[in-house]
């Protein structure tokens, strides 16, 4: 489950990088472990892999160096990441078609966009009350091995809803049965499967492949909801299911395939008390980290609530079928995928970029709620599509680049338990609003959230670096229209200003 590139040019902090960023970015730099193999094996161009940092090094927000990124697609040089990358397209795929095929035979048993925000509830629940123990354990555990484990549970729980629903003995009950025990797996697998992205890619390629893990998952979203819509209307839903299930071979595959000796492995951490506090007191010290969580709570819970909304769009207000269901769910792909590829290129993430996506994310969610006709609507999930997902793509990469590799297991848990673990409270909250006073209503309540979230944590950050915004309307060559500078001449020192 997106800022545009001139928009978040247009805005800076005119504040030099301070000498204990560098030697910070040197620490970082020293932690994360080179591949154990030849040089060279897993990349086709391995000497600008070990070349010396050169000017076009940046520097994340908590000082973690990494070069700008060398293409769009540039971690793709990375053979293992390759083989991880291909089996992704075909089960992010299969997954794509679970949701649809999932969401629209709840709504077809029971007629209730509430009974679709229940489903949902419940395949995210465990986040909410576990999601912080799935990431201790991705710290403790070789993350390639409990990637395989995870992704063949998922299999077969798709195999199972699928039997059932062929057999034509499924009901409400055993989908909510089904979403909560796929979301225990999920638990593990989702922090995990961040995680190990580092692993495969080391810190220099690390945004370029999170963004790429992006447009890979929103590629899979303009297929899969296609095909399901397609097998729903000739078949049923319980092939979906059993099609989901196959594809889980593909991403097995890969993690069989990769060469363990051109990993970057982190050491397992051993087993104590308190990791889990640990955690916790981690992010709470970093406001660098603190502050993207924060935001991605409120987003997460209120702002990402689609698959609730849409169906009650589809079903109630624009009284369409199955494929043009499924075409909703299309049209905000495609804008995902550009703002996945636009956020490839780009290159250290930035708060201010965190804030400016998150506000115009939750506007346009208010345009829709108003949108007059089933083809405007759709035009405006695009939009919906290119800010979510720049949104998500920023906040992954600046955590990721910004933690200890021993702690960065928990901090990506965080991380997922904030941002989707508090579905199970929005969703039905969407839910019922949207069964009680209709579809757009419940759509600008989600908005109207996202909107205020992102303006208010803008300020605390603005605020909590001493920065201000300044508008220049004659900028001249090589200025900025709007660019964040220090409120006084001689600003009080802050680790935050350099992150906005």
């Amino acid at each position: 489950m997106t800022p545009p590139a001139a928009a978040s040019a247009a805005i800076r902090t005119e504040e030099p990088t301070t000498e204990p960023a560098a030697a910070t970015a040197a620490a970082a730099d020293a932690q994360a472990p080179a591949p154990t193999g030849p040089a060279g094996n897993g990349d086709d161009d391995p000497d600008e892999r070990t070349a010396a940092v050169t000017p076009a090094a940046q520097e994340s927000p908590t000082g973690a160096r990494f070069t700008r990124p060398g293409g769009m697609f540039s971690s793709l040089r990375v053979r293992n990441y390759r083989y991880y990358f291909a089996g992704q397209v075909v089960s992010n795929t299969g997954t794509w078609m679970q949701r649809i095929a999932q969401d629209w035979l709840v709504l077809s048993l029971t007629g209730s966009p509430l009974a679709v925000g229940i489903t949902t509830a419940m395949q995210f629940l465990p986040m909410l009350l576990l999601g912080l123990f799935g990431g201790v354990l991705a710290d403790r555990m070789p993350k390639r091995r409990l990637l395989i484990y995870t992704q063949g549970a998922m299999g077969l729980l798709a195999a199972g809803l699928a039997v059932l629903t062929v057999g034509g003995v499924v009901t409400p009950y055993y989908v909510y049965a089904f979403a909560l025990l796929l979301g225990l797996v999920t638990v593990v697998d989702n922090p995990t499967r961040q995680a190990f992205v580092s692993e495969m890619v080391g810190p220099k390629d690390l945004a370029n492949a999170v963004s790429l893990n992006a447009a890979n998952f929103q590629t899979a979203r303009l297929v899969g909801p296609a095909v399901a819509g397609l097998l729903i209307a000739a078949v049923g839903s319980g092939w979906a299911f059993a099609v989901n299930a196959l594809s889980f071979a593909a991403v097995i595959g890969g993690l069989l395939a990769m060469r363990s000796s051109e990993l970057r492995p982190t050491a397992p951490i051993a087993r104590e008390k308190g990791q889990l506090r640990e955690g916790l007191r981690y992010v709470k010290e970093r406001p660098e980290l603190l502050w993207p969580m924060v935001l991605a709570g409120f987003i997460g819970t209120f702002g990402f609530n689609f698959p609730t909304l849409l169906s009650g769009f589809a079903h109630d207000t624009f009284k369409v079928g199955a494929g043009q269901y499924g075409l909703l769910n299309t049209a905000m792909a495609v804008g995902s995928l550009a703002g996945a590829l636009l956020a490839a290129r780009r290159g250290a993430p930035r708060l201010r970029r965190l804030v400016a996506a998150a506000l115009a994310f939750g506007a346009l969610e208010v345009l829709a709620a108003f949108a007059p006709d089933y083809w405007s609507f759709a035009l405006l999930l695009t939009l919906i599509g290119v800010f979510g997902l720049s949104f998500n793509t920023s906040v992954n990469s600046m955590l990721q680049l910004g933690t200890d590799p021993a702690m960065r297991g928990r901090v990506m848990g965080l991380l997922v338990l904030v941002f989707t673990g508090g579905t199970p409270i929005g969703a039905p909250v969407v839910g019922w609003v949207t069964a009680s006073y209709g579809p757009r209503l419940g759509l600008l309540a989600c908005g109207v959230v996202s909107a205020l979230a992102a303006g208010t944590v803008g300020l605390v950050l603005a605020r909590s670096a001493d920065l201000k915004v300044r508008v220049d309307l004659h900028p001249g060559r090589g200025g900025r229209v709007v660019a964040f500078v220090p409120r006084t001449v001689a600003p009080a020192k802050s680790e935050l200003a350099p992150a906005c």
